[in-house]
């Protein structure tokens, strides 16, 4: 666990620090490492190796859409990764879980659904993020 992956970004290109909050949406490439507050969706768009890596400390409230994802804090949204996901033994994730390769230590928390995707899936754009079958409310006609 907590080791690279090839294609995964080793380094820290931004960091959210223990006593900083964003609210807002994030985009980045490279590697980033959050360690406090994100209160919004993260991305990275134009990336294809880019590392979000959430610490112990970390919290994000939002979807986070990133092809390598490293979770040992908590987050609220579902979680979409193109390559690769682990979750430490810490982890607390609220929401469905995306992902193609996927590891998860003893005493990590998944609240949601864990759906794997194929190569395909995962090549295709975070614009058309897969998401599950949705039952659509019935529609109620009144003659009178």
């Amino acid at each position: 666990m907590w080791g690279s992956k090839k294609g995964a970004s080793k380094r820290i290109d931004s960091l959210v620090g223990k006593t900083t909050k964003i609210m807002g949406d994030v985009d980045f490439c490279g590697g980033l490492l959050v360690d406090g507050k994100v209160m919004g969706n993260i991305t990275s768009t134009e990336d294809d190796n880019a590392t979000i890596t959430i610490s112990e400390n970390g919290y994000v409230q939002g979807e986070i859409q990133i092809p390598n994802i490293i979770i040992n804090g908590t987050v609220e949204g579902n979680v979409y990764a193109g390559n690769h996901v682990e979750l430490a033994k810490k982890a607390r994730v609220f929401g469905n879980v995306y992902y193609h390769l996927f590891e998860m230590a003893m005493g990590a928390e998944v609240n949601g659904n864990l759906v794997h995707i194929t190569e395909e899936q995962a090549t295709v754009s975070i614009e058309s993020k897969i998401e599950p079958a949705r039952l659509e409310e019935p529609e109620i006609i009144i003659n009178n």
